[in-house]
């Protein structure tokens, strides 16, 4: 996946939230205060005629994808994120090498954890930890660990089929 793109209501607080608790590293502002003429803005993006990008940028995350984060104005925006169960409901996860030190982490700065982290005791994601956590602005996170993969991911490398991504299996790849 090369990017994923979604909208804030600040995109400063934002970057600076990824940058501080994600480790991402924001490489540039793709543009500011753009207005599409006519309809190009329904056209191209299903956004009202005169919703304005008030500013874009692309974030780098690790080893992982980059983001391209919106911020939009435009009368009668949705102030609220939309909820998992929601149509358009949407987290974002992120893998950890040791659950225990992302969530002392994310705790230490503040950030609001949901609940403890759950582990699978049975089934294709057994050896899989995951728990959920907040950005300032309501869009919810995820940190997944699977230090020795998980039920699913080692049977399909014993039988050479796909797996989940981890990045221990990138590195199994590249040797």
């Amino acid at each position: 996946m090369e990017h994923i793109g979604f909208t804030v209501p600040d995109i400063n607080e934002a970057c600076h939230f990824f940058e501080r608790i994600l480790g991402a590293e924001v490489l540039y502002t793709a543009a500011t205060d753009f207005r599409g003429e006519g309809d190009w803005m329904p056209v191209h993006l299903r956004v009202d005629a005169d919703a304005v990008i008030k500013e874009f940028r692309y974030l780098r995350l690790g080893n992982g994808t980059n983001l391209e984060v919106f911020e939009y104005e435009v009368d009668g925006q949705a102030q609220v994120p939309p909820k998992n169960s929601d149509v358009g409901g949407h987290h974002l996860a992120f893998y950890v090498d040791d659950m225990d030190e992302a969530i002392a982490f994310l705790e230490a700065n503040d950030v609001e954890v949901l609940g403890e982290p759950t582990a699978y005791t049975e089934g294709p994601n057994l050896g899989l930890t995951w728990c959920y956590f907040m950005a300032p602005w309501g869009l919810q996170l995820e940190v997944v660990s699977a230090p020795n993969g998980t039920t699913f991911d080692n049977q399909a490398k014993a039988a050479g089929t796909t797996r989940l991504f981890h990045p221990k299996y990138v590195l199994d790849t590249l040797v």
